[in-house]
């Protein structure tokens, strides 16, 4: 369920009484140099790392975010923070799905903080799978100031469907804001459990659920998103004060995912005059 409210995405704090898990960090910052975008810091702590920068298409700069673990459990902090300086274009994905296993005690939490100036920054992970019985909190803070472009989505994925394990114990708290200039244009917060899935108000049973904003978008780019249609994909597409939302459920998380993927072919030339270049991760 869906309930405007501020934003309580701040980062994760140690308690005492939580049983001790993954405390990483991962801080990353790009800024332009002769027209090339660099990863210009790039500081970690604990199991939260990146590959270096590749270049598919010469100055953006594509980075892999890598959890060595390979998944999360109760008690893990993970907490994500990127910086696009003025005229440089990220493209930010990770290798694979993200994992969330069972909590027989505490919650993990998973924190983003993203910040771009009058820059590009494109934030797209492949999905986050909660398995039966996760206890998560999920925080993401996204902060535009005038002339910075953004293409973002969530997507996540409740339950095993392939073993027939769906998720019917387990909460999975997750906000979302969005900044531009100081003013609110998005803030949201939902809580998803098996009641919320399963309810004709909530998810209908679907087991994936996702979020797409693109920033700055018009008309023409609202056409485009509205034009793509996926096979056993419900797909909405509006547009609020300049931001493209697009949100979606769907049994399988990768064919949501797919849908996504052809609404930023579509719409990417059209914000920032590139084609669309997969990252070659995805492939793998």
């Amino acid at each position: 369920m869906l309930a405007p409210e501020k934003s309580t995405a701040t980062a994760p704090e140690s308690t005492a009484s939580a049983p001790a898990g993954w405390q990483a960090s991962l801080d990353l910052a790009f800024e332009q140099r002769a027209g090339v975008t660099v990863l210009a810091e790039c500081r970690h702590r604990g199991p939260l790392v990146v590959q270096r920068p590749f270049y598919p298409e010469a100055e953006v700069c594509h980075v892999y975010v890598v959890h060595p673990p390979g998944g999360v459990v109760a008690g893990d902090q993970l907490a994500l923070s990127a910086s696009v300086r003025p005229g440089a274009h990220a493209l930010v994905t990770t290798p694979a799905a993200g994992k969330f296993y069972r909590s027989t005690a505490s919650t993990a939490l998973l924190w983003q903080d993203l910040h771009v100036e009058s820059g590009t920054l494109e934030w797209l992970p492949q999905e986050n799978i909660f398995y039966p019985g996760a206890s998560v909190r999920q925080s993401t803070s996204v902060q535009l100031a005038p002339g910075a472009r953004l293409f973002f989505w969530e997507v996540s994925c409740f339950g095993l469907a392939a073993r027939q394990q769906p998720f019917d114990s387990g909460e999975v708290s997750q906000h979302l804001d969005l900044r531009i200039d100081a003013k609110w244009l998005l803030c949201e917060h939902q809580i998803l459990d098996r009641e919320a899935i399963c309810a004709p108000w909530g998810l209908a049973g679907k087991a994936a659920v996702g979020t797409l904003l693109a920033y700055p978008a018009g008309e023409p780019e609202l056409a485009q998103a509205r034009g793509v249609s996926a096979a056993e994909v419900t797909l909405g597409v509006t547009l609020v004060d300049g931001v493209l939302v697009c949100r979606a459920i769907a049994q399988r998380a990768d064919r949501l995912r797919g849908a996504f993927v052809d609404i930023w072919r579509r719409v990417r030339p059209l914000m920032s005059g590139r084609k669309a270049t997969l990252p070659r991760v995805w492939a793998t």
